[in-house]
């Protein structure tokens, strides 16, 4: 997968600098540019085609203002992001050395996409909005609502930026390459373990602290051992809806090297044999209950009182303040130790999902506040002032250096931070941008229900596998 994602990123890597061949990049580069040849060409202002009818002539379109003094930017609570208090240190800093204001609304992830959506059939949508690749790229963008900022991508950014993103980043409209985020950060979804716990069942010889990974083979040595320890339910296939359900996926998948969905992000393909073989183990595996009264919220918050003694939701930010109790970083309620591991694999190097955080611009027609939005994107995400912006959101930056810059030691002074950055080696494919992702994330947690509830066969977990997969493919096809 991590030789397919590099493929495609070098696919769009040559077509975005055969565009540049014909091209006049130097006089067409946006103002704000970061620097560098550009990787792509600019596109016009209204390329996204937001608007339901055809654009003006050229000799009719209505005359931009000279500088847009305002534009305004929604986020979602992603870190201190989603902090009045922390934000407008960013935006004062912005406004002083652009002159431009920023007003900023937070939204929640309860009711953020119905505000968005709304402001959108309103012709009220915000100039910026800060999000993941599955809004911005599969879902407004494809939807033809956003800009396409690949001009902002010079070939420096491409060369520094972690390829999964990069690729999570950009998307075909038809015969085009475009790019409807520039990222900020990114983290990799992973485990958590009771120390304590696997210490005293024995089990704590199957697993690499140092490294934090485990092979497939130890993962299930180790659940057997707690269980003859406790005598109870060790984790849970929480499947009672979507919540936490990357964590589901990144298990299923790992275990012996399944696929959830093709490099293209056109089909699902999470009915490989590998993953049935991955679903009717745990579906057998003593202390391995598929619970369809819970998400990953809830597993979590057994995880952190002490009930299950590993938990597969988990992140940077549990690992940093389990069960946002506030009780101690990397403590559960009783003081037990928890540390961070990856997903088990056959050979011990999982694949793991991640979150991506970055902007994208609303094409709201107006080329001012589309200019001004990408110089806040530049200011933010690619600049000598990205470092406070990453610090802010609380997660890793999407690269090592910008321009050349180290930037490698941005958590040099959090330990904890230090040390779950041996992960982002393990980052794996964003698929969350591929078609018909909505249907596909029901079908997911109502096949594990289905699997949770069948007596184990292979050809039972065969049988729900094959549906509920149907669906999502049904779904990426409409």
């Amino acid at each position: 997968m991590k030789k397919a994602i590099s493929i495609l990123l070098a696919l769009a890597m040559v077509l975005a600098l055969a565009a540049c061949g014909v091209t006049d990049t130097a006089s067409s580069a946006p103002a704000a540019s970061s620097g560098g040849q550009s990787a792509a060409t600019p596109a016009p202002a209204a390329q996204s085609g937001s608007s339901d009818t055809a654009p003006a002539p050229a000799d009719e379109a209505p005359a931009a203002s000279a500088a847009a003094a305002s534009i305004s930017l929604w986020t979602y609570p992603i870190g201190g992001w989603g902090d009045q208090e922390q934000v407008k240190v960013l935006t004062d800093a912005f406004t002083a050395e652009t002159g431009i204001n920023v007003t900023v609304e937070y939204l929640t992830y309860q009711d953020g996409d119905d505000k968005i959506n709304t402001a959108i059939a309103a012709g009220q949508a915000p100039d910026l909005v800060m999000e993941g690749p599955e809004r911005l790229v599969a879902g407004w963008g494809a939807n033809g609502k956003m800009v396409n900022l690949a001009d902002l991508f010079t070939v420096e950014d491409m060369a520094e930026i972690n390829p999964a993103v990069s690729t999570a980043c950009f998307a075909l409209a038809g015969d085009e390459i475009v790019a409807y985020e520039f990222p900020l950060v990114m983290t990799a979804h992973c485990m958590g373990i009771n120390v304590r716990a696997f210490e005293e069942a024995g089990a704590l010889q199957y697993v690499d602290l140092e490294s934090h990974t485990w092979t497939t083979e130890n993962f299930f040595k180790a659940v057997q051992a707690l269980y003859d320890y406790y005598g109870d339910t060790v984790a849970a296939v929480f499947c009672g809806g979507q919540g936490g359900d990357q964590g589901t996926r990144a298990l299923v998948t790992n275990l012996h090297g399944g696929s959830f969905a093709d490099v293209m992000h056109t089909s699902y393909t999470w009915d490989d044999p590998a993953n049935i073989q991955a679903l009717t183990e745990l579906r057998n595996q003593s202390g391995i209950y598929f619970d369809p009264s819970i998400v990953g919220g809830d597993e979590i918050a057994n995880f952190y009182n002490g009930i299950f003694k590993m938990a597969f939701c988990w992140n940077i930010a549990q690992q940093l303040n389990p069960n946002n109790a506030g009780t101690g970083a990397a403590k559960n309620v009783n003081g037990d130790d928890i540390a961070f591991m990856a997903f088990p694999s056959e050979d011990g190097t999982a694949e793991l999902q991640g979150g991506i955080w970055g902007f994208g611009i609303f094409d709201n027609g107006d080329a001012a506040r589309i200019e001004a939005a990408k110089k806040f994107i530049v200011f933010m995400a690619d600049s000598e002032h990205t470092v406070d912006a990453v610090r802010t959101a609380n997660y890793f930056a999407v690269r090592s250096s910008i321009h050349g810059q180290d930037i490698s030691d941005i958590w040099a002074d959090n330990e904890i931070m230090q040390e779950y950055n041996v992960l982002m080696q393990y980052l794996g494919d964003y698929y969350q941008v591929t078609s018909g992702w909505t249907q596909a994330r029901t079908s997911w947690w109502n096949m594990l229900q289905q699997v949770g509830a069948s007596d184990g066969s292979e050809e039972a977990v065969t049988a729900a596998v094959s549906q509920y997969c149907s669906e999502a493919n049904a779904a990426a096809a409409g």
